[in-house]
């Protein structure tokens, strides 16, 4: 007896959703034995807990750790006396040092003299721009270094050591290094000097010139120093004056009006000059007059 077409039909659908089901009961992955586990686990040791309560447990005293101190740097540079002798003021102070070392390089040290000597030497000469200027302020600073060596030795042995070991404030280390540097300016500035400064700042007169405030001595001694500078210079001019006069009046006496003297007299200048070994002369004069 043939089935009907419907019932075919029908035995082909429960075929496919059997093998279907079948194929997604394949590839299903299992639990994990933990979380099947942990249920059991928990409703095992639950009556455990309420069984018996531990007693409490008292937390132990914990210590802060100290931190460790690492040990301090004998060649760090910290300014004490000012703001509890925080990095942040030593950086004040020596961000200040650094603009205000222009000026002390100027106004309390030989570099203007050095300088101005320099500058009518090249005058002199007749050479506009040899040696250059920063060749003559090189020169400048060298030569002040080294005279002011001995002063820098003794600011740093009564001033800074003190303040780096921290046996002084700040304000003291300058108070002491305002000592050496007095000394040196005291031993070069005029009395004519000193005297015009008292009397505009209408202050009583010392009794040695030691005594002097700084008020009264950085303005006489940079002006002692200006006038000795020219001084200097006017004195390598008179050498040089007379070559030029002397080959200003041969050219004019032989008719030689089209050919500047200078043309002529600059070369015999540098040819006196080189002769008489004149950059050892002078840098010798030079700090001869300092000692």
């Amino acid at each position: 007896m043939r089935s009907p077409a419907y019932v075919r039909v029908l035995l082909c659908l429960l075929l496919l959703l059997a093998a279907a089901s079948a194929h997604a009961a394949q590839f299903q992955p299992p639990l994990p034995a933990q979380l099947t586990a942990a249920p059991s686990a928990a409703a095992s040791a639950q009556p455990a807990i309420q069984e018996s309560t531990p007693a409490p447990v008292q937390p132990a005293q914990l210590t802060p750790a100290q931190p460790r101190l690492a040990p301090p740097d004998p060649n760090e540079f910290r300014i004490t006396g000012l703001g509890g002798g925080s990095a942040q003021w030593s950086i004040v102070v020596l961000l200040t040092l650094l603009t205000i070392i222009p000026s002390i390089l100027i106004c309390m040290t030989p570099f203007a003299r050095l300088l101005i000597v320099f500058h009518f030497l090249r005058q002199a000469l007749g050479l506009q721009a040899t040696p250059s200027n920063q060749t003559l302020i090189g020169l400048s600073v060298i030569m002040t270094f080294f005279l002011m060596q001995p002063v820098g030795v003794a600011i740093y042995n009564d001033s800074v050591m003190p303040l780096q070991q921290g046996k002084i404030t700040a304000l003291d280390a300058v108070t002491r290094a305002g000592v050496p540097m007095r000394g040196f300016m005291s031993h070069y500035v005029r009395e004519k000097d000193a005297a015009l400064f008292l009397e505009i700042a209408k202050e009583p007169r010392p009794a040695n010139i030691n005594d002097l405030s700084f008020r009264v001595l950085l303005p006489a001694y940079i002006l002692s120093e200006l006038k000795a500078g020219f001084q200097i210079g006017a004195v390598l001019f008179l050498p040089f004056l007379v070559v030029d006069m002397v080959v200003a009046s041969i050219t004019t006496s032989v008719g030689m009006m089209q050919l500047p003297p200078v043309v002529i007299s600059t070369p015999l200048k540098l040819l006196l000059f080189l002769m008489v070994d004149g950059w050892h002369l002078l840098i010798g004069a030079l700090m001869r007059s300092f000692y």
